[in-house]
């Protein structure tokens, strides 16, 4: 019932939109929200914020927000403990206080075991002992995209929560934790920083974070540098479906940031925005990716920085304390995605 209202004002907002096709600018005065089936709907941005603002007052009332964890560890690669913010849960798990812990949260559509997840894990546990908890946050898989973006709080003060619990009653270390967020994810990831309190987490990863129905000049509603000690975001399509303006202390701009090489079309954008998770699991086991540093975000957009490369790498565990500003980074059209080998 809840979807079929929502999808109902999308269609009478849409049909009344005022603004011609040639001045819209996706982020700026509206956006192109996606469908279920691949398509896009325009609504100005006045028209969206007043139904977000009405959705939020229903979410409040009758929110089902649902959100699970899955705990991965060397013992258990490939099939998950499910764990809960309870001292037995915890503790006949994997789960170890010594170890550095990974949280990885997927975007719309998308679940627990998505492919994403599997990657990243297996990134991670591919470098050694880590705790990697995949976050499944159910209203992600709303067939109405407003209804998941309107969700991503909830979810976030969540995961938040669950963070708060491991570090208050498990030991679990706020200083070598990171936060990884896919598309809607990352949004969610702020969401997490902004609950556990403003740079407590050690580092969120943003990869490609959503731009349908989140406005740049809105920090507190997003993503924003100001979530964890360092934000790193990984701009694949960005004025798309992802943000390309920076979101990030660190702000990385793969082929300039709005489409990757080897995706073709790519009318619905989802090949360029899938690579940012693409790029991120080749980072974290080969540390290849080389970068550029920029005067700005326009530059890398542009691919006008140069041809010097930086000492920075993309994805890097170091960025944290040697990174800030905007980075271009060449890319192959084909794995090794990285150009440094």
């Amino acid at each position: 019932m809840r979807a079929a209202i929502i999808l109902g004002l999308v269609a009478l907002l849409s049909a009344v939109s005022a603004l011609p096709v040639d001045d819209r600018v996706n982020g700026e005065n509206g956006w192109y929200i996606p469908q279920s089936d691949g398509s896009f709907v325009w609504m100005d941005m006045d028209e969206a914020e007043d139904m977000l603002s009405k959705h939020e007052e229903l979410e409040g009332r009758i929110s089902t927000n649902a959100v699970n964890f899955y705990l991965y560890t060397k013992s258990n690669p490939t099939s998950g403990q499910a764990i809960s913010a309870s001292g037995s849960s915890v503790a006949n798990s994997h789960f170890n206080k010594n170890n550095p812990t990974r949280f990885v949260i997927h975007g719309w559509t998308q679940s627990q075991s998505d492919p994403m997840n599997t990657q990243i894990t297996k990134a991670w546990l591919s470098k050694g002992n880590y705790n990697v908890i995949v976050v499944d946050w159910a209203r992600a898989r709303s067939v109405d995209y407003a209804s998941s973006v309107v969700a991503v709080p909830g979810a976030g003060a969540k995961v938040g929560q669950m963070v708060k619990y491991l570090e208050s009653s498990h030991g679990m270390s706020l200083s070598t934790l990171y936060v990884i967020g896919h598309s809607l994810g990352a949004h969610v990831a702020g969401y997490t920083g902004k609950t556990v309190g403003e740079g407590r987490i050690h580092t969120i990863i943003g990869l490609d974070p959503a731009l349908p129905l989140f406005s740049y000049d809105k920090p507190t509603k997003r993503l924003c540098s100001g979530d964890a000690f360092y934000v790193e975001s990984i701009q694949t399509n960005g004025g798309k479906l992802g943000f390309l303006k920076p979101i990030g202390k660190g702000a990385f701009y793969p082929n300039g940031g709005k489409s990757q090489p080897g995706c073709g079309v790519d009318a619905t954008g989802s090949c360029s925005h899938g690579r940012s998770v693409t790029y991120y699991v080749e980072a974290v086991t080969e540390d290849n990716f080389g970068t550029i540093k920029c005067g700005n975000y326009e530059a890398a957009v542009a691919k006008d920085c140069g041809s010097t490369y930086s000492s920075v790498r993309l994805g890097a565990d170091s960025n944290a304390y040697m990174v800030a500003g905007d980075f271009y980074v060449p890319v192959n059209s084909k794995a090794p995605y990285g150009n440094i080998h």
